[in-house]
């Protein structure tokens, strides 16, 4: 009885988390190859490469630090929302989310190599993989996602046509 109460709440969870972790992917590597650009700057590439030079555990704090700072702007971006600032804290939430994501993706560039070369690391992070694939493919197998896909493919084609007819 509660596992048949329970079924939509965790189809629900499982669709949230589904998304979020769409979202990161599809921003992961064009945020990641940005911040890559920006870490060209000298002062930048100074502090990457330092970064790269760290032993594990300190790559593992590195790695983790953006997310525990961004913690008190998306408690801030939950106040403006209960206070009524409804846009402005979504808004700060958003921008949190891509640059946490931004500067998380860069920093597991770095740190990667350091990180894998701690076992329980390596064994969690290769869990994980293989987890989040199997949601994505679920997710991708979807009625909806499938639908979605089609309208963003006929769109792309209409579009094309436009300019092509346009061009001509």
């Amino acid at each position: 009885m509660l596992k048949t109460l329970l079924k939509p709440l965790r189809w629900a969870f499982r669709l949230v988390l589904a998304l979020l972790i769409l979202f990161e992917e599809w921003g992961w590597a064009p945020l990641q190859r940005a911040m890559a650009w920006l870490g060209r700057l000298p002062v930048l590439r100074q502090l990457e490469a330092l970064i790269q030079r760290l032993p594990p555990y300190l790559a593992l704090l590195v790695f983790f630090l953006p997310g525990l700072l961004l913690l008190p702007v998306k408690l801030m971006a939950l106040w403006l929302i209960s206070i009524g600032r409804a846009g402005l804290g979504l808004a700060v939430i958003i921008a949190a989310k891509v640059i946490g994501t931004a500067i998380v993706a860069r920093l597991f560039a770095l740190t990667q190599p350091a990180l894998m070369s701690l076992p329980w690391f390596a064994r969690l992070y290769t869990r994980w993989t293989a987890w989040k694939e199997q949601l994505l493919a679920w997710v991708r197998a979807s009625a909806a996602w499938r639908l979605a896909r089609a309208i963003r493919l006929r769109v792309r084609r209409v579009v094309k046509r436009m300019f092509a007819s346009g061009a001509a």
